[in-house]
């Protein structure tokens, strides 16, 4: 275990509960933030509620809570907006939406898990964005908000200070990216390790593994060597091998993955190979040789010709991945704060200010406007604040 940096004030975390509130959206985010803080990271996370009283989550739980929103003066360096299967009554409560959109005038990075991409799009802070959710529901997403991106099928994506999550376990995927963003690979690996979860799923990954997101094989035979393959991509997987695995003829070998999967065996064995090779090449330093030979594709040469094939692109010639590594997670959606130069405000103390502590200017986010949801109705913009101290650069 590495010791906690030291001359540094924690990392705020708020995360934004509401009656009816998915539980595992809560949990998961902090349980990454909370275990990194046993391996060298520094974060303070606090709970609140639109009105500070203590929820009841989707499942039964009760869930207690530190602050009522408002009372959150000070900036934070996240804020968590989880989801809800009640998120169609959610998205008409201002209370809710007022209290989104106060938190996120004063956070360096605000983050939705699953349906709570819809909050963010209800308090009007994805117009003009890119985003994601579970993809049951990415759909309704794009018809509802038009103005807003819809990314199908990615885990997460960030756009300008805005990320936003597939579904519920993706969140933990999400923090682990904050957590390798603040703290760096080896805290986030450590992190993931003891949470015995893989690091890190690049969010532009897909929600799906291949084996999850291919047809249902109607014979038991063939599900066993779909999962054979799925389990140890490096083996020797030729048709001639399956079918002997299988006691078939390779010829009805290849009609059997025809009829249920509508693909040939090569092809899925190549789609579980470049799935193996990509998860490798974002989640270590291994050369290209050590990962084409352990994921099954032999030589260097050959895993390049699948990238080209299958992504359109090549792993970089340090054989990492040429797709960004986590805290860039989605390529095509750069970082406001590289584009534009807007840094935002992070907190100066290790907690929430009070009330009577608070900071005039900085609560003063839309002058003229009573709240966050007569700036929707006005269509006032909210005003960025100067400066962030966590916000890479």
């Amino acid at each position: 275990m590495k010791d906690r940096p030291t001359g540094r004030k924690p990392l705020l975390v708020t995360v934004l509960v509401f009656p009816g509130v998915r539980l595992l959206d809560v949990t998961g985010p902090i349980e990454v933030f909370s275990t990194a803080n046993e391996f060298g990271g520094r974060y303070r996370v606090y709970m609140v509620s639109p009105d500070g009283a203590d929820v009841v989550t989707a499942s039964g739980t009760g869930l207690r809570v530190d602050l009522a929103a408002a009372q959150v003066r000070g900036a934070s360096d996240v804020v968590i907006i989880p989801g809800g299967p009640e998120w169609p009554s959610l998205i008409k409560d201002d209370a809710l939406l007022d209290a989104i959109g106060e938190l996120d005038a004063r956070s360096c990075r605000t983050a939705s898990v699953c349906t709570g991409a819809f909050l963010l799009a209800a308090a009007g802070l994805l117009d003009g964005r890119k985003a994601t959710t579970h993809w049951r529901f990415a759909d309704q997403l794009a018809l509802r908000y038009p103005q807003v991106t819809v990314e199908m099928d990615a885990l997460f994506v960030r756009d300008g200070h805005i990320m936003t999550s597939a579904g519920v376990s993706s969140g933990i995927d999400l923090s682990l990216a904050l957590v390798e963003e603040h703290f760096g690979a080896d805290v986030a690996r450590a992190v993931a390790k003891d949470m015995v979860v893989f690091m890190q799923r690049p969010g532009g990954q897909s929600q799906f593994s291949v084996r999850t997101h291919t047809p249902h094989a109607r014979q038991e035979m063939l599900r066993r060597i779909l999962d054979a393959v799925a389990g140890d991509p490096s083996a020797p997987h030729t048709l001639v091998a399956m079918a002997r695995r299988a006691g078939v003829s390779p010829r009805h070998m290849t009609r059997l993955f025809h009829d249920d999967m509508t693909m040939t065996p090569a092809r899925y064995v190549e789609q579980v190979r470049m799935e193996a090779a990509q998860a490798m090449l974002e989640e270590s330093d291994n050369p290209m040789a050590t990962v084409a030979r352990r994921t099954g594709f032999g030589s260097p040469e050959s895993l390049r010709r699948a990238f080209t094939r299958n992504l359109g692109t090549t792993p970089g010639p340090t054989g990492h991945a040429s797709v960004p590594r986590t805290p860039r997670a989605t390529a095509n959606a750069p970082d406001a704060l590289e584009v534009s130069g807007e840094h935002r405000q992070s907190p100066e103390s290790d907690s929430p200010a009070l009330p009577d502590e608070a900071d005039q200017a900085s609560s003063m986010v839309r002058p003229g406007v009573g709240s966050a949801s007569a700036a929707r109705h006005a269509g006032v913009p909210k005003r960025a604040a100067k400066y962030c101290v966590s916000c890479p650069t």
